[in-house]
């Protein structure tokens, strides 16, 4: 079973990945930044997925630094390639490992889609300098399952369930929905160093309709098909995220960063 619910090669993917970098690029950069993130470091970034990480990585090593940004399905990231910016297709759970060993690995809304965490954790861990960071991001659902935590209306309470059915996919998949909380012990029982966590809630942005509509949109055939919503329930969500009025709230995305023992 393909445990990775959205298809990236749907054209909802680019709208998708131009929402998530609006919300968590300024966030994960602030986390990198702090740790030192600068002018010859060499990264991989794991589960590229679109441009924009790969993109602010390769401007902050500069010419004498090196990134390498991996997926299995490389398409919306393979623009960004050149420089020092190389984009491969990788399986970190099937692939043999990279050669070379990174000053920081990163990976954002990967580790909760894999089948194995705790094996492409100790991959990624590998794959460090001694001294080099790891800083993982996922989403951690159950810690706020709601999209719409003020419920008052007909509009929100919509919302509210369809956000359920669209986990619901997920959890048949294998996704942990309070996996992110567990960062900070994963971390320190890998005998990482100076480990820290923070998480951020996005609320009534507007990318957050985007991300939730581009989402919907691609699991709809899935919803009908599993009879966890109908045709008309789904339009009409689509019609008030477009409406521009739903104060949405995203789950908390978990921050975690450790650093490997020198």
């Amino acid at each position: 079973m393909n445990r990775y619910l959205l298809d990236n090669r749907r054209p909802e993917a680019g709208e998708r990945f131009a929402a998530l970098a609006e919300l968590f690029d300024p966030w994960t950069f602030r986390h990198l930044d702090d740790l030192g993130l600068g002018e010859g470091w060499r990264c991989w970034e794991v589960g590229a997925g679109g441009v924009s990480v790969p993109r602010g990585l390769a401007e902050r090593v500069g010419t004498s630094g090196r990134v390498l940004a991996t997926d299995i399905d490389v398409s919306w990231a393979e623009p960004a390639a050149g420089g020092v910016l190389e984009v491969r297709r990788h399986d970190v759970l099937r692939d043999p490992p990279p050669a070379e060993k990174f000053d920081l690995v990163h990976a954002r809304l990967v580790l909760v889609h894999l089948k194995d965490r705790a094996a492409a954790m100790r991959v990624m861990i590998d794959a460090l300098r001694p001294g080099g960071w790891l800083v993982i991001e996922d989403a951690d659902p159950a810690l706020q399952p709601l999209a719409c935590p003020d419920e008052h209306g007909p509009a929100e309470a919509l919302a509210n369930r369809l956000r359920a059915q669209m986990r619901a996919l997920m959890a048949e998949r294998g996704a942990d929905f309070a996996y992110g909380r567990t960062f900070p012990r994963l971390l320190r029982e890998s005998d990482l160093e100076d480990v820290g966590a923070e998480a951020y809630f996005p609320i009534a942005s507007p990318a957050c309709a985007v991300l939730e509509s581009t989402t919907l949109q691609h699991v709809r055939d899935q919803l009908l098909a599993a009879d966890l919503a109908t045709p008309e329930e789904i339009e009409t969500h689509l019609t008030n995220l477009a409406r521009g009025d739903l104060d949405l709230m995203l789950a908390p995305m978990i921050t975690a960063w450790g650093r490997k023992p020198a």
